[in-house]
């Protein structure tokens, strides 16, 4: 007999479960081989039984496109591209903790290990999104094959890489478009040899490929610049595409205050030890001639960025109290921060929450940027079909 927890609120809910010996002994193999607990085992089978359950039972709403979620997180892409009319059809995520906050919230589990996914299964859309982590890539099998004249491909340069996997469903899926997003630095990353391999990937894929660095305090209070690419197939539009990213900035532009709980928790408050070492740090860096240290952000501006390591003090962005220490953003204000509506269910603990929304995109941004791209499709399949009128 198992004690099987499953989450609620912010916290967990228990259940007894009893099984035969025969399943017992192929969960227990199954907790080895994915190096999970049993406990964990059974949640992901029962959660995965619904969730197919449920996308049997409900039926398929009409849509303006398809797109599938890779690297998916919390889901605030899924927010975005479906605030324009899209219509989920894959979602991919294999942290757990996000896994919870994805299923509820969109009622799904995000499938696991991406690199154990056969690309033939994955369904077809029109869309790619994919918020991939940025990692070196090795160029040395690259430049052995390129010294002895034989020809290289995004499979040799990118392989053992978790971009690989992005591409090798491109390549199987074929989807209209695609949509990267990464950190500012992906330009820059190993001195540039990360970025140029991307680029000649998904232009070996066939894929015309544009990409801009855009700030999303132009929809939220806070300086967050991350790269977005974004692809088209010329094997279905041809090479002659243009794509500009013409945003829309908010009017007003919202700041600090727009986003700050009426009453918060003491326990957001930096205890005396904190907020010393945080000062004690700040001076010892500024007497170095260095810009290191903590944040007040001002109520009438932007924050600096949120990041995935503000579950430890919170330094970076911090909110000044009368009479008291600073204290740190709640799991509330750091979903608004990132342009989270207030419906989004956060049932995870704060330090996970904070690291979810540290990691997570400015939905309004993207949902911008998703808008532009359905656009683009719109007009380019404008001109498909009349260049098959004029061809009967």
């Amino acid at each position: 007999m198992w004690y099987i927890f499953f989450p609620g609120g912010n916290y967990m809910k228990q259940m007894h479960l009893r099984v035969d010996d025969a399943l017992y002994e192929e969960l227990n193999t199954y907790s080895v081989e994915t190096e999970q607990s049993m406990q964990a085992c059974v949640r992901e089978a029962v959660v995965y039984y619904i969730t197919d359950k449920k996308k049997k039972q409900i039926p398929i709403l009409k849509s303006q496109f398809t797109f599938i979620d890779l690297f998916a997180g919390i889901g605030g892409m899924r927010l975005a591209y479906e605030n324009v009319g899209g219509r989920c059809v894959y979602s991919n995520e294999w942290n757990k903790y996000s896994q919870q906050t994805y299923y509820a919230n969109f009622g799904e589990q995000p499938e696991g290990d991406i690199t154990k996914v056969d690309a033939k299964t994955i369904p077809d859309h029109d869309i790619l999104v994919a918020g991939f982590p940025c990692q070196p890539f090795s160029i040395a099998g690259v430049s052995k094959k390129i010294s002895l004249g034989r020809k290289t491909g995004f499979e040799d340069k990118t392989q053992g890489t978790l971009f690989f996997d992005v591409c090798r469903i491109l390549k199987e899926k074929r989807p209209k478009a695609f949509m990267l997003e990464n950190v500012k630095n992906l330009k820059s990353h190993d001195k540039g040899r990360t970025f140029k391999t991307i680029l000649e990937s998904l232009d070996e894929l066939k894929y015309k490929v544009f990409f801009a660095v855009l700030d999303g305090q132009n929809f939220v209070p806070q300086h967050r610049e991350r790269i977005i690419i974004v692809g088209f197939d010329m094997e279905r539009y041809g090479d002659d595409i243009e794509f500009d990213f013409d945003i829309t900035p908010v009017n007003p532009k919202p700041v600090m205050r727009d986003i700050l709980e009426k009453k918060v928790d003491d326990k957001y408050t930096l205890s005396d030890n904190l907020w010393t070492y945080l000062q004690n740090y700040a001076a010892k860096h500024r007497a170095a001639g260095n810009g290191f240290g903590y944040g007040i952000a001002p109520l009438d501006g932007v924050s600096r960025t949120i990041s995935a390591r503000y579950h430890k003090d919170g330094s970076e962005i911090l909110i000044a109290q009368k009479g008291k220490n600073p204290r740190r953003l709640t799991p509330r204000e750091c979903a608004r921060l990132q342009g989270f509506p207030e419906s989004f269910v956060i049932p995870v603990s704060d330090t996970q929450a904070y690291r979810q929304f540290g990691n997570s995109v400015v939905v309004p941004l993207i949902e911008n940027v998703a808008k532009l791209i359905v656009e683009k499709i719109d007009l380019l399949e404008s001109d498909v079909q009349n260049e098959k009128r004029k061809a009967i």
